[in-house]
């Protein structure tokens, strides 16, 4: 595995480290406040705010991979909402996971059982004095929830983030180019913000769930090695065409490949069935949680998905993936491709999605169906 960061020579046994950047044009920060990346602490303590969604808390994992491997005795925190709490498990850098439930809370804000959870959430992440909470997401929201911990925040400036008067809320400002896949402007604030210089391709190092709740899950166990179908997503213009799914669906089933067809709505549900519906090596499952996902495409044969955030957490533990996305003006397949993956074949780049014999090749050069 490559290390994220510049090897520094030394005339001594090295191990990988990360040189202090130099700060950036557009970078603020006041000089009265506290610069943990000024004579940084070996045991830095940092708090990560990054509630969701779900592809965007995957995006930002390996910043956790960064901080650690350029601070190697650093502790960092989270703070998610609740539905994606089981992401940030997955990697084994995350000490502690700070949940909370916004969304919820929308519903009945005033009554005792939001203050209760509101409460229980603000002290648990008021136990410890961290040297920076560093706000990921860049809206009001995050930076209001940064700001119920004890440190310094950070986050994107005013030209940077997804809401600018979150800027406000912030002690350090950083300028981040935005018009970039989300991992890269990720990395390179929390960079700027800790002090390191981060280089090379993004380090997720999830731990797989074990292989054995593939016999746990519900409706009966998953086979190992199957091929994974997600078909799910929020927008019509990247969805493919249900006839290519069966179609390649049925050329699986010819192959003698098993394969799961998740869902995770009725509409999806439905999509499902006529994807699979009769063929002898389908499996459709009950509706799986986020962590039956995990445990799901990390023992994968291989993944063919769309843009949406289970195909992003496949990339994420490293399966082999046909990854398809229409590149549009309104949606630039840069911001969603996962680049780092050495083992892709990704389609969609003309505009256009592919056909069937496209992906059922792809797969085979995949290793996946030969």
């Amino acid at each position: 595995m490559r290390s994220s960061c510049a090897r520094v020579p030394d005339a001594a046994p090295t191990r990988p480290e990360c040189r202090a950047a130099d700060r950036p044009d557009g970078a603020r920060q006041s000089a009265s406040d506290p610069d943990p990346s000024s004579g940084t602490p070996a045991a830095l303590e940092v708090a990560l705010v990054k509630t969701s969604s779900l592809g965007d808390v995957i995006h930002a994992l390996p910043v956790v991979s960064d901080i650690l491997t350029a601070l190697p005795a650093a502790r960092v925190d989270w703070v998610v909402e609740e539905p994606f709490a089981e992401l940030p498990a997955l990697h084994p850098g995350v000490a502690t996971i700070h949940r909370v439930a916004l969304r919820r809370w929308r519903k009945a804000p005033l009554s005792a059982a939001t203050r209760a959870e509101w409460s229980r959430f603000r002290a648990g992440f008021r136990v410890r004095r961290y040297d920076l909470i560093l706000d990921l997401q860049g809206l009001l929201k995050s930076a209001f929830l940064a700001l119920q911990g004890r440190g310094p925040r950070a986050g994107f400036d005013r030209a940077s983030a997804r809401e600018p008067l979150a800027a406000l809320l912030y002690q350090r400002r950083f300028r981040v180019d935005q018009k970039q896949h989300a991992i890269h402007a990720l990395r390179s604030l929390a960079a700027q913000a800790l002090g390191y210089r981060v280089e090379g391709l993004p380090r997720f190092a999830l731990a797989p769930p074990p292989l054995a709740g593939l016999a746990q899950m519900p409706g009966g166990a998953l086979a190992p090695g199957s091929i994974v179908l997600l078909h799910m997503t929020a927008r019509p213009e990247k969805q493919w065409p249900v006839e290519r799914w069966r179609a390649l669906a049925q050329r699986l089933d010819s192959a003698g490949r098993d394969f799961v067809v998740p869902w995770g709505n009725d509409a999806e549900r439905a999509r499902a069935e006529a994807i699979a519906g009769g063929l002898p090596r389908a499996r459709v499952p009950q509706r799986l949680s986020l962590g039956q996902c995990a445990t799901l495409l990390a023992h994968a044969r291989a993944v063919v998905g769309l843009d949406t955030g289970l195909t992003h957490l496949a990339a994420a533990f490293e399966r082999p993936l046909v990854f398809m996305v229409p590149d549009t003006p309104r949606w630039p397949r840069f911001r969603a491709e996962p680049f780092w993956l050495p083992q892709m074949a990704s389609f969609g780049r003309a505009g256009t999605m592919p056909d069937v014999d496209e992906v059922w090749s792809a797969l085979a050069q995949l290793d996946a169906v030969g």
